[in-house]
């Protein structure tokens, strides 16, 4: 009788030559996690990971490592965010084992939005390594070693990612942080939300010279209010008006939807694959999506 055959890592999906689809949960402020998790199931087979987001906006929540080993007793593969805002290299670098430890293998590696926002007044921010930094010290864990030049009792094996932003007002200097997180380590990058699919696929050349698979940024909007609530809070976000006057003129939720189908479909041309994200917890239409747009369910 032959065995079902074994899904592939995220690692594996990255190096063959399929369009590889991961979408994103931001953790709850308490610890009622069941909710950020519901409609998970659908994803099962269609979805290469799941990123667990790291405190963004800089809000106190659940930690990402929790809800990443719940994500992994569902069956589906996490990607463990983590940020340098909040921790210093000892307390990185001891999560990153902690991760492994716990079955986690995929790691994105974030630089995190500033504390000046955040719903904890008079947080202080950290910083002791930036992004490249952190990526880094994920390689020299593989390596046996700290950062402080110290021995591990065994090494740890990761799918280091990072991010990108194919809308950043200096173009030259995105390339260059394209170069350097790809020399220290990154497998995969993902990219911030991406709406002008011609200018991403210059953006996606010009970074083509690191070798390694970018995945573009699709975000699906629960209403037309919160494409504006983008615009005004989320710094480094742009959402053009003619997707906000197309939810407008109707059924929001269809019309997210064929706006979303729409770009997946001439994304899929131009890179290795979505990352989609939301703020509601919309997972239940990915399926559906994926289906409309021609994107094939995950061996």
């Amino acid at each position: 009788m032959n065995k079902k055959a074994k899904p592939m890592s995220l690692k594996e999906d990255l190096k063959s030559q399929k369009f590889v689809v991961t979408t994103d949960v931001i953790p709850p402020k308490g610890i009622a996690y069941s909710k950020s998790l519901k409609d998970f199931g659908l994803l099962k087979g269609k979805v290469a990971a799941v990123n667990v987001a790291d405190m963004p906006g800089a809000k106190m929540r659940m930690g990402s490592l929790a809800l990443c080993v719940k994500i992994k007793e569902m069956g589906l593969e996490p990607i463990l965010q983590m940020t340098c805002r909040d921790r210093n290299r000892i307390g990185l670098q001891s999560e990153m084992l902690s991760a492994y430890v716990l079955g986690i293998r995929n790691i994105l590696c974030l630089r995190g939005d500033n504390s000046s926002d955040s719903d904890n007044p008079n947080t202080k921010s950290v910083f002791d390594l930036e992004t490249v930094d952190l990526l880094k010290a994920g390689r020299s864990l593989e390596q046996g070693i700290d950062l402080g030049g110290n021995r591990l009792d065994g090494a740890p094996e990761f799918c280091l990612g990072a991010v990108l932003d194919p809308g950043a007002e200096n173009q030259a200097a995105e390339i260059e942080k394209a170069r350097l997180k790809a020399e220290a380590g990154a497998e995969f990058f993902q990219t911030q939300p991406v709406f002008d699919v011609e200018a991403f696929g210059e953006f996606r050349e010009k970074v083509s010279f690191t070798g390694v698979p970018v995945l573009a940024g699709v975000f699906i909007f629960k209403s037309a209010a919160s494409a504006r609530f983008m615009n005004k809070n989320v710094p480094g976000v742009h959402v053009p008006q003619w997707i906000i006057q197309e939810m407008e003129k109707g059924d929001e939720e269809s019309r997210s939807i064929e706006i979303t189908v729409r770009l997946l479909k001439q994304l899929s041309d131009t890179c290795r694959g979505v990352h989609i994200m939301m703020t509601a917890p919309l997972h239940r239409w990915i399926p559906h999506i994926m289906d409309e747009a021609g994107i094939g369910t995950r061996l």
